[in-house]
């Protein structure tokens, strides 16, 4: 594991500890590297609206936590400035579905981000876009970092 990498798996810790909502809502991290993210959440009974299928806004927020954690992946903290999503086909009670974030760009404290959502065959259902903002911060200090494996 590189140094970025383990930094990565750090911050994620880190965010992890007081993350209620994705926590609450059974997602798992699988995998997180500098600037992306891979997360998983099963469709339980109170995710389901009333045609039967998971409600988008789970969905949302499924991407959502992907995206954050991968926008802060690199020691500098960031919130969410703006975010889209685009729902291709419906996902049911019952199915897993994983949400993997990619950095697409970075300037200067804004970063662009793109969010698939999957079944676990493989079947695209959503796609996210969210736009980052710096804020200053940073979850360990510089000489930290400089000490990790």
């Amino acid at each position: 594991m590189t140094r970025a990498d383990a930094l990565a798996r750090a911050c994620a810790e880190a965010m992890w500890r007081d993350d209620q909502a994705s926590r609450a809502l059974g997602m798992e991290i699988l995998a997180v590297a500098p600037g992306e993210a891979r997360l998983a959440m099963t469709i339980r009974a109170e995710m389901v609206n009333g045609h039967g299928t998971c409600h988008g806004g789970f969905i949302f927020l499924l991407a959502d936590s992907a995206f954050a954690f991968a926008c802060n992946s690199e020691n500098e903290k960031a919130l969410a400035q703006h975010c889209a999503i685009t729902f291709l086909r419906p996902a049911r009670r019952g199915e897993r579905l994983e949400a993997e974030a990619v950095k697409r760009s970075d300037a200067g404290r804004s970063g662009i981000y793109d969010v698939t959502v999957r079944t676990s065959d493989g079947t695209v259902i959503a796609e996210f876009r969210g736009q980052s903002r710096r804020i200053g911060e940073r979850f360990f200090p510089e000489e930290a970092t400089d000490a990790t494996p």
